[in-house]
């Protein structure tokens, strides 16, 4: 469980802190080139718009970036079994439910895995 939990924080960490990065250096963030879609953001921009916040402003492509950093170290802490691993985790999990749809289902499936193991993993023995 502890290694799922880790894969599914990381792949959408690692993902909000690349698209972040990108949109902050080249102004924009990854969208559709061509279809339906082409151009627009994900259903999380009309989540940040109802709040106040413009989807494209420097403060939300900021939000990405430390979201991302933060979001990666307490997977990294978890991972390596840090005593504040678990606690960042479930705060960064919460944090993370807004960014609709895959954020809102990789830190619900997180949160509700550490909690079925009840902040209990397997260790593996060194003697």
């Amino acid at each position: 469980m502890k290694w799922i939990i880790v894969i599914l924080i990381i792949l959408n960490a690692s993902w909000m802190l690349a698209d972040g990065s990108r949109a902050l250096v080249l102004g924009d963030y990854v969208t559709p080139a061509g279809g339906e879609y082409a151009g627009q953001l994900g259903p999380w921009a009309g989540f940040v718009k109802t709040i106040g916040i413009e989807p494209r402003s420097t403060l939300m492509k900021t939000v990405f970036v430390v979201y991302g950093l933060s979001a990666l170290t307490a997977a990294t802490g978890f991972g390596l079994d840090q005593p504040w691993g678990r606690n960042l985790l479930i705060v960064m999990s919460i944090l993370g439910l807004w960014y609709l749809p895959v954020g809102t289902a990789a830190n619900m499936t997180a949160l509700i895995l550490l909690f079925l193991t009840g902040g209990k993993h397997a260790r593996t023995s060194t003697l």
